[in-house]
């Protein structure tokens, strides 16, 4: 059925990955990683409306979602580990070239893949994604508060963010009420029984803690959009504690030229209350990078000759 999106499971070594993808094979590529605390349920809508000329793929990271959960002997849980992941999934699906899309978590780790794969990324599209430590947003201050002082009781924000009404609290706790009357609650209610297991909960706290070493990549992510600078869409949420207007601005530092759009009354989850205004930006912009691409030949930087 054209538009329909296929749900599909890949063994990864000894990692079990739970993904989804829409559109023709043959189409350009637009890679899906998600965000926190939602899944690849956060691209449900997103898919199918770009089936007719785009081939998408969204998957769950190991330790949340659909996917496995190694035990944390095994697997590191944290940006690196999760970079490899992307990198070994693109591989295993046959992706060469594609866009990416770069939203909380998600925008660490694939810039993470991007800094390490530039040759593959045709394009970006970032929402709501921070990589400027000077205008981080007001709602940082807990995790800030642990940082300083790594003290069980400085922790116990960070472990009661990763609860059901904190996952609700994430969702619609930041948006005007009838812009919150738009997000289902099956985002938090569905979704927090696959997270409550003592692993998984602790997963999720161990991202926010290991927030603070990843400060260091800040300058490492910029420095790869001022020398690769991949044409960018930016679909920013203001309405957001963590990621003001002001960290998406910041991204013209580097990216002068990155299109940006604020969405009025949007916040961190602009898909679910603002899609039918972000929809048409991304089919545009797409539309716009994948006729440039088809016609470019590869830069001698990212595809030296042989």
């Amino acid at each position: 059925m054209p538009g329909a999106t296929t749900h599909r499971r890949m063994q990864l070594g000894d990692l079990s990955i739970f993904y989804r993808e829409a559109g023709p094979p043959e189409a350009p590529v637009l890679l899906l990683p998600h965000g926190y605390p939602c899944s690849s349920f956060q691209f449900r809508r997103l898919m199918p409306a770009l089936a007719d000329r785009w081939r998408t793929i969204a998957f769950d990271w190991p330790g949340f979602g659909y996917s496995g959960t190694p035990d944390p002997a095994a697997f590191g849980y944290d940006f690196d580990a999760y970079s490899d992941v992307l990198s070994r999934l693109a591989g295993e699906v046959g992706l060469e070239r594609y866009a990416l899309w770069l939203h909380d978590y998600g925008s660490q780790i694939g810039l993470r893949h991007a800094i390490s794969h530039p040759e593959r990324i045709s394009a970006l599209i970032i929402q709501n994604g921070d990589i400027y430590e000077d205008v981080l947003g007001p709602k940082y201050a807990t995790i800030k508060a642990w940082w300083t002082d790594k003290t069980p009781d400085k922790n116990r924000p960070l472990e009661a963010a990763v609860s059901e009404d904190g996952f609700r609290a994430e969702f619609i706790g930041e948006v005007a009420d009838d812009i919150a009357t738009r997000v289902p609650p099956d985002l938090w209610s569905l979704h927090w029984p696959l997270m409550n297991t003592p692993v998984r909960r602790q997963i999720a706290v161990g991202l926010m803690e290991k927030l603070e070493a990843n400060l260091t990549w800040f300058p490492r992510y910029q420095a790869y959009l001022r020398e690769h600078h991949p044409p960018t869409l930016i679909l920013w949420g203001p309405e957001d504690g963590y990621m003001p207007a002001a960290s998406a601005r910041a991204y013209h530092r580097d990216l002068p030229d990155a299109e940006l759009h604020l969405i009025e009354g949007a916040g961190h989850w602009l898909l679910e209350t603002h899609f039918d205004d972000a929809l048409p930006l991304v089919r545009d912009f797409l539309a716009r990078v994948t006729a440039d691409h088809s016609r470019r030949p590869p830069c001698s930087v990212c595809c030296p000759p042989d």
